[in-house]
Protein backbone atom coordinates (compact mmCIF):
# COMPACT_ATOMS: atom_id res chain seq x y z
CA UNK A 1 0.00 0.00 0.00
CA UNK A 2 0.94 3.21 -0.57
CA UNK A 3 1.10 5.19 2.27
CA UNK A 4 2.35 8.73 1.12
CA UNK A 5 1.45 11.76 -1.15
CA UNK A 6 1.57 10.09 -4.63
CA UNK A 7 -1.19 7.78 -3.56
CA UNK A 8 -2.98 10.54 -5.52
CA UNK A 9 -3.16 10.03 -9.55
CA UNK A 10 -1.64 13.32 -11.06
CA UNK A 11 1.14 13.65 -8.34
CA UNK A 12 4.60 12.34 -8.71
CA UNK A 13 7.54 13.11 -6.06
CA UNK A 14 11.46 13.22 -6.43
CA UNK A 15 14.79 14.05 -4.35
CA UNK A 16 17.96 15.20 -4.90
CA UNK A 17 19.95 14.43 -1.94
CA UNK A 18 23.56 16.02 -0.97
CA UNK A 19 25.24 13.64 1.47
CA UNK A 20 28.93 16.02 0.83
CA UNK A 21 26.64 18.98 1.47
CA UNK A 22 23.98 17.50 3.81
CA UNK A 23 21.19 19.04 1.94
CA UNK A 24 18.99 18.66 -0.83
CA UNK A 25 15.62 19.47 -2.57
CA UNK A 26 12.47 17.59 -3.19
CA UNK A 27 9.74 18.18 -5.97
CA UNK A 28 6.19 17.23 -6.11
CA UNK A 29 5.03 17.47 -9.77
CA UNK A 30 1.88 17.87 -10.97
CA UNK A 31 2.72 18.64 -14.67
CA UNK A 32 -1.49 18.98 -15.59
CA UNK A 33 -1.64 21.70 -12.93
CA UNK A 34 -3.25 21.79 -9.13
CA UNK A 35 -5.45 24.22 -7.76
CA UNK A 36 -2.80 25.80 -5.63
CA UNK A 37 -3.11 27.28 -1.97
CA UNK A 38 -0.74 28.53 0.63
CA UNK A 39 -0.81 29.54 4.70
CA UNK A 40 3.07 30.89 6.28
CA UNK A 41 2.95 30.52 9.99
CA UNK A 42 6.54 31.18 10.74
CA UNK A 43 8.55 34.25 11.53
CA UNK A 44 10.99 33.34 8.88
CA UNK A 45 9.74 32.02 6.03
CA UNK A 46 11.88 31.96 2.98
CA UNK A 47 9.65 31.72 -0.23
CA UNK A 48 8.89 32.17 -3.75
CA UNK A 49 5.56 32.52 -5.81
CA UNK A 50 3.40 32.31 -2.47
CA UNK A 51 1.41 35.55 -3.14
CA UNK A 52 -0.22 34.45 -6.21
CA UNK A 53 -1.49 31.48 -4.96
CA UNK A 54 -3.96 34.09 -2.95
CA UNK A 55 -7.48 33.45 -3.88
CA UNK A 56 -7.86 37.28 -4.92
CA UNK A 57 -4.95 36.51 -7.26
CA UNK A 58 -5.18 35.64 -10.99
CA UNK A 59 -3.25 32.13 -11.24
CA UNK A 60 -4.42 29.42 -9.90
CA UNK A 61 -2.70 26.03 -10.85
CA UNK A 62 0.42 25.16 -10.26
CA UNK A 63 2.67 22.82 -12.04
CA UNK A 64 4.70 22.08 -9.28
CA UNK A 65 6.05 22.58 -5.80
CA UNK A 66 9.95 22.99 -4.84
CA UNK A 67 10.82 22.27 -1.10
CA UNK A 68 14.71 22.60 -0.08
CA UNK A 69 17.15 23.37 2.22
CA UNK A 70 20.18 25.51 1.84
CA UNK A 71 18.70 28.47 3.22
CA UNK A 72 17.40 31.62 0.71
CA UNK A 73 20.03 30.17 -1.58
CA UNK A 74 17.91 26.86 -1.87
CA UNK A 75 15.22 28.76 -4.02
CA UNK A 76 17.89 28.59 -6.90
CA UNK A 77 16.67 24.79 -7.15
CA UNK A 78 12.72 26.36 -8.57
CA UNK A 79 14.86 27.13 -11.54
CA UNK A 80 15.43 23.75 -12.67
CA UNK A 81 12.04 22.68 -12.15
CA UNK A 82 10.96 25.60 -14.55
CA UNK A 83 13.12 24.11 -17.22
CA UNK A 84 12.05 20.34 -16.74
CA UNK A 85 8.40 21.30 -17.10
CA UNK A 86 9.29 24.11 -19.40
CA UNK A 87 10.96 21.74 -21.59
CA UNK A 88 8.16 19.40 -21.45
CA UNK A 89 5.62 21.65 -22.94
CA UNK A 90 3.77 22.16 -19.55
CA UNK A 91 3.08 25.61 -18.24
CA UNK A 92 0.66 28.93 -18.29
CA UNK A 93 -0.48 29.45 -21.31
CA UNK A 94 0.70 33.33 -21.95
CA UNK A 95 0.55 32.86 -26.23
CA UNK A 96 4.30 33.50 -26.76
CA UNK A 97 5.43 30.61 -24.26
CA UNK A 98 4.13 28.05 -21.32
CA UNK A 99 5.68 29.39 -17.91
CA UNK A 100 5.45 27.09 -15.41
CA UNK A 101 4.05 27.75 -11.93
CA UNK A 102 6.66 26.78 -9.10
CA UNK A 103 6.68 27.79 -5.75
CA UNK A 104 8.82 27.12 -3.43
CA UNK A 105 10.01 26.98 0.31
CA UNK A 106 13.36 26.60 2.03
CA UNK A 107 14.70 25.19 5.11
CA UNK A 108 17.72 26.17 6.85
CA UNK A 109 20.47 23.36 6.55
CA UNK A 110 23.96 25.67 6.38
CA UNK A 111 25.34 24.82 9.26
CA UNK A 112 25.31 20.17 9.78
CA UNK A 113 27.28 19.93 6.45
CA UNK A 114 29.65 22.16 3.66
CA UNK A 115 27.60 25.21 4.06
CA UNK A 116 29.01 26.23 0.38
CA UNK A 117 27.00 23.71 -0.99
CA UNK A 118 23.23 24.65 -1.80
CA UNK A 119 20.78 23.24 -3.92
CA UNK A 120 20.89 24.98 -7.05
CA UNK A 121 18.89 24.37 -10.66
CA UNK A 122 20.78 21.58 -11.78
CA UNK A 123 19.58 19.95 -8.17
CA UNK A 124 16.26 21.02 -8.91
CA UNK A 125 16.08 19.43 -12.57
CA UNK A 126 17.66 16.16 -11.08
CA UNK A 127 14.93 15.91 -8.75
CA UNK A 128 12.19 16.08 -11.20
CA UNK A 129 14.47 13.75 -12.95
CA UNK A 130 13.73 11.11 -10.12
CA UNK A 131 10.08 12.04 -9.74
CA UNK A 132 7.95 9.34 -9.66
CA UNK A 133 4.57 7.83 -8.33
CA UNK A 134 6.16 5.06 -6.21
CA UNK A 135 5.82 5.54 -2.41
CA UNK A 136 7.86 8.51 -0.93
CA UNK A 137 10.97 7.79 -0.12
CA UNK A 138 11.40 9.01 3.63
CA UNK A 139 14.41 9.86 6.15
CA UNK A 140 17.14 12.09 6.19
CA UNK A 141 17.15 12.68 1.74
CA UNK A 142 15.87 15.21 -0.38
CA UNK A 143 14.51 18.78 1.33
CA UNK A 144 15.22 16.71 4.64
CA UNK A 145 18.59 15.43 4.17
CA UNK A 146 19.93 18.54 6.32
CA UNK A 147 17.02 18.87 8.80
CA UNK A 148 17.06 18.78 12.71
CA UNK A 149 14.63 19.12 15.06
CA UNK A 150 15.07 20.45 19.02
CA UNK A 151 17.86 23.52 18.46
CA UNK A 152 17.60 24.49 22.10
CA UNK A 153 21.29 23.14 23.10
CA UNK A 154 22.62 24.22 19.36
CA UNK A 155 23.06 21.61 16.38
CA UNK A 156 24.99 19.18 19.10
CA UNK A 157 22.69 18.83 20.93
CA UNK A 158 19.81 18.08 18.46
CA UNK A 159 18.10 15.37 16.70
CA UNK A 160 18.34 14.40 13.19
CA UNK A 161 14.87 15.11 10.83
CA UNK A 162 14.23 14.61 7.66
CA UNK A 163 11.25 14.36 4.95
CA UNK A 164 7.67 12.29 5.56
CA UNK A 165 4.51 11.51 3.90
CA UNK A 166 1.40 10.23 4.94
CA UNK A 167 -2.34 9.81 3.62
CA UNK A 168 -5.74 8.83 4.92
CA UNK A 169 -8.31 7.38 2.47
CA UNK A 170 -12.07 7.77 2.35
CA UNK A 171 -14.46 5.15 1.85
CA UNK A 172 -15.90 6.83 -1.11
CA UNK A 173 -11.72 7.38 -2.78
CA UNK A 174 -11.17 10.53 -1.19
CA UNK A 175 -8.06 10.97 -0.58
CA UNK A 176 -5.91 13.56 1.20
CA UNK A 177 -2.25 13.04 1.86
CA UNK A 178 1.27 15.19 2.96
CA UNK A 179 4.86 15.46 2.41
CA UNK A 180 6.89 17.51 5.11
CA UNK A 181 10.19 18.07 5.60
CA UNK A 182 10.47 19.20 9.22
CA UNK A 183 13.48 20.93 10.44
CA UNK A 184 12.03 22.76 13.68
CA UNK A 185 13.11 24.42 16.41
CA UNK A 186 10.76 22.71 19.11
CA UNK A 187 10.53 19.27 20.00
CA UNK A 188 8.51 16.41 17.96
CA UNK A 189 5.80 14.65 20.02
CA UNK A 190 3.64 11.50 20.13
CA UNK A 191 0.52 13.89 18.36
CA UNK A 192 -1.53 11.14 20.44
CA UNK A 193 0.25 10.72 23.67
CA UNK A 194 2.35 14.24 23.91
CA UNK A 195 5.43 12.50 24.73
CA UNK A 196 8.67 13.73 22.97
CA UNK A 197 9.90 11.04 20.27
CA UNK A 198 12.56 13.48 18.95
CA UNK A 199 14.36 16.83 20.10
CA UNK A 200 16.72 18.87 22.21
CA UNK A 201 18.97 16.82 24.25
CA UNK A 202 22.12 17.94 26.29
CA UNK A 203 25.14 17.28 23.92
CA UNK A 204 26.02 14.01 25.19
CA UNK A 205 22.91 12.91 27.37
CA UNK A 206 20.11 10.52 25.23
CA UNK A 207 17.45 11.94 27.18
CA UNK A 208 15.09 14.77 26.11
CA UNK A 209 15.07 18.03 27.58
CA UNK A 210 11.26 19.19 26.66
CA UNK A 211 12.55 22.40 24.98
CA UNK A 212 8.86 24.53 26.73
CA UNK A 213 9.73 23.38 30.40
CA UNK A 214 13.32 24.25 29.66
CA UNK A 215 12.73 28.03 28.04
CA UNK A 216 10.49 28.13 31.06
CA UNK A 217 12.91 27.40 33.34
CA UNK A 218 15.66 29.88 31.46
CA UNK A 219 13.11 33.12 31.75
CA UNK A 220 12.81 35.42 29.23
CA UNK A 221 16.01 34.46 27.53
CA UNK A 222 17.75 35.69 24.47
CA UNK A 223 15.72 33.66 21.53
CA UNK A 224 17.99 35.79 19.01
CA UNK A 225 20.25 33.25 18.76
CA UNK A 226 17.75 30.47 17.25
CA UNK A 227 16.63 32.99 15.05
CA UNK A 228 16.49 31.70 11.40
CA UNK A 229 17.87 28.34 11.83
CA UNK A 230 14.70 26.46 11.44
CA UNK A 231 11.96 25.68 9.53
CA UNK A 232 9.17 23.19 9.28
CA UNK A 233 7.66 22.95 5.46
CA UNK A 234 5.25 20.86 3.60
CA UNK A 235 2.69 20.30 1.04
CA UNK A 236 -1.12 18.61 1.81
CA UNK A 237 -3.30 17.39 -1.56
CA UNK A 238 -6.17 15.51 -2.42
CA UNK A 239 -7.97 14.24 -5.43
CA UNK A 240 -11.08 16.43 -3.98
CA UNK A 241 -12.32 18.81 -6.67
CA UNK A 242 -11.46 22.70 -4.36
CA UNK A 243 -11.83 25.68 -5.21
CA UNK A 244 -8.95 28.55 -4.60
CA UNK A 245 -10.56 29.89 -1.63
CA UNK A 246 -11.30 26.05 -0.21
CA UNK A 247 -7.73 24.86 -0.91
CA UNK A 248 -5.87 27.89 0.38
CA UNK A 249 -8.35 27.01 3.49
CA UNK A 250 -6.61 23.41 3.83
CA UNK A 251 -3.45 24.60 3.49
CA UNK A 252 -4.69 26.78 6.87
CA UNK A 253 -6.71 24.28 8.47
CA UNK A 254 -3.35 21.66 8.13
CA UNK A 255 -1.26 23.73 10.17
CA UNK A 256 -2.97 22.17 13.45
CA UNK A 257 -0.58 19.55 12.27
CA UNK A 258 2.14 21.05 12.93
CA UNK A 259 1.12 22.25 15.90
CA UNK A 260 -0.12 18.64 17.41
CA UNK A 261 3.43 17.05 16.26
CA UNK A 262 5.49 20.24 16.84
CA UNK A 263 6.73 22.02 20.42
CA UNK A 264 7.28 25.19 20.15
CA UNK A 265 6.40 25.85 17.00
CA UNK A 266 5.56 28.77 14.22
CA UNK A 267 8.37 30.87 16.20
CA UNK A 268 10.64 33.53 15.08
CA UNK A 269 13.06 31.57 14.46
CA UNK A 270 10.82 28.97 11.92
CA UNK A 271 9.79 29.79 8.40
CA UNK A 272 6.99 27.34 8.62
CA UNK A 273 5.21 27.16 5.35
CA UNK A 274 2.47 24.33 3.87
CA UNK A 275 1.10 24.25 0.34
CA UNK A 276 -1.94 22.62 -0.55
CA UNK A 277 -2.87 21.20 -3.81
CA UNK A 278 -6.09 19.98 -4.90
CA UNK A 279 -5.79 17.83 -8.57
CA UNK A 280 -8.82 15.25 -9.41
CA UNK A 281 -13.09 15.59 -9.19
CA UNK A 282 -14.16 13.66 -5.98
CA UNK A 283 -16.66 16.18 -4.15
CA UNK A 284 -16.21 16.02 -0.61
CA UNK A 285 -16.41 18.84 2.26
CA UNK A 286 -12.62 21.20 2.81
CA UNK A 287 -13.94 21.40 6.78
CA UNK A 288 -13.11 17.35 6.97
CA UNK A 289 -10.11 17.66 4.44
CA UNK A 290 -8.56 19.86 6.40
CA UNK A 291 -9.06 18.24 9.40
CA UNK A 292 -7.92 15.12 7.72
CA UNK A 293 -4.60 17.19 6.15
CA UNK A 294 -3.66 17.97 9.55
CA UNK A 295 -3.68 14.50 10.47
CA UNK A 296 -1.85 13.52 7.84
CA UNK A 297 0.46 16.41 8.64
CA UNK A 298 1.21 14.94 12.01
CA UNK A 299 1.79 11.61 10.65
CA UNK A 300 3.52 12.54 8.40
CA UNK A 301 5.85 14.53 10.82
CA UNK A 302 6.52 11.29 12.95
CA UNK A 303 7.49 9.20 9.98
CA UNK A 304 10.38 11.63 8.98
CA UNK A 305 11.54 11.79 12.06
CA UNK A 306 11.42 8.09 12.32
CA UNK A 307 12.85 6.88 9.39
CA UNK A 308 15.86 9.71 9.55
CA UNK A 309 19.66 9.07 9.94
CA UNK A 310 22.37 10.13 11.84
CA UNK A 311 24.39 12.81 9.92
CA UNK A 312 26.58 15.47 10.27
CA UNK A 313 27.28 14.24 13.87
CA UNK A 314 23.72 14.37 14.80
CA UNK A 315 22.32 11.59 16.19
CA UNK A 316 18.71 10.35 14.99
CA UNK A 317 15.90 9.47 17.08
CA UNK A 318 17.11 5.71 16.88
CA UNK A 319 20.45 6.22 18.01
CA UNK A 320 18.99 7.94 21.14
CA UNK A 321 16.74 5.45 21.96
CA UNK A 322 19.52 2.34 21.45
CA UNK A 323 21.46 4.78 24.31
CA UNK A 324 18.18 4.77 26.75
CA UNK A 325 18.04 0.92 26.85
Amino acid sequence: MNNSITAIPGFRVGHYTDLTGITGCTVILCPEGAMGGVDVRGGAPGTRETDLLHPDCMVDKVHAILLGGGSAFGLAAADGVMRWLEERGHGFDVGVARVPIVPAAILFDLPIGDPKRRPDAAAGYAACEAATTEPVIEGSVGAGTGACVGKLFGLAGSTKGGVGSAQITFADGVIVAALVAVNAFGDVRNPDTGAIIAGAHKPGSPDFADTVQTLMAMGAGDFRRFAARNTTIGVVATNAKLTKTETNKMAQMAHNGFARAISPVHTMGDGDVIFALSHGDKVSNVNLLGELAARAMSAAIVNAVSAATALGGVPAMRDLAALRT
